[in-house]
């Protein structure tokens, strides 16, 4: 928990409270279905928690925007960053139940209102959202049009509409492979966080 009051120092109690919260969840829900290596488990609040919250640093979410976590597993990036943007609309979808159940009972544990969590294929969803976001899920060449068709037209952020994945390898390549030219940054996560752990991990905006 002290690595996130490192470098997010304005936390509310209640967003504190929540953070803190999260280990003793997931180290329970861990046991019963493996989430998370059980090697990285007590690396939570590093390697995930604050992995995840890469994307404050980068953008800072409207109260009312609606944001979809795509290929959520166990709640990354959707629970943090809903913890710290609680006037803003997650929906964090996966294909799996049991990890849907999980982000559901977390959610519910820390009286989320503003989380909703759903079994569904990305290629299902019908809703729009201001943006889609990713851990780890897949290539750029199906996350691209995985998340470009969910896209509201209306922006309400500086940044346009789009996805942003936190990706680690080579990044550029992926691009480099696909058919169609993308306006995109790549963020060095280290540009954010000091730790070694997140050298060669990037966060990548692509512009819908």
């Amino acid at each position: 928990m002290q690595i996130i009051e490192k470098y997010f120092t304005r936390l509310s109690p209640a967003q504190q409270q929540a953070l803190s919260q999260l280990f003793p969840l997931y180290q329970e829900w861990n046991a019963k279905i493996n989430l998370i290596s059980r090697k990285d488990i007590d690396n939570l609040y590093e390697h995930h928690i604050l992995h995840s919250l890469a994307i404050a640093q980068y953008i800072n979410f409207a109260p009312q925007a609606r944001v979809l976590d795509l290929g959520t597993g166990g709640g990354f990036p959707g629970i943090p960053l809903a913890i710290l943007f609680p006037n803003t609309q997650f929906t964090l979808i996966d294909g799996t139940l049991k990890k849907i159940k999980v982000v559901k009972a977390v959610a519910e544990a820390l009286g989320l209102s503003n989380v909703t969590a759903i079994q569904i294929r990305a290629e299902e969803v019908k809703d729009r959202f201001d943006f889609v976001v990713s851990r780890a899920v897949a290539s750029m060449e199906k996350l691209i049009p995985w998340s470009f068709r969910l896209l509201s037209k209306t922006h309400q952020h500086a940044l346009p509409n789009g996805l942003i994945a936190l990706k680690g390898g080579n990044v550029k390549a992926e691009f480099d492979a696909l058919p169609n030219r993308h306006y995109y940054e790549v963020t060095p996560i280290n540009d954010f966080f000091q730790e070694p752990y997140f050298e060669e991990k990037f966060l990548v905006y692509v512009q819908g």
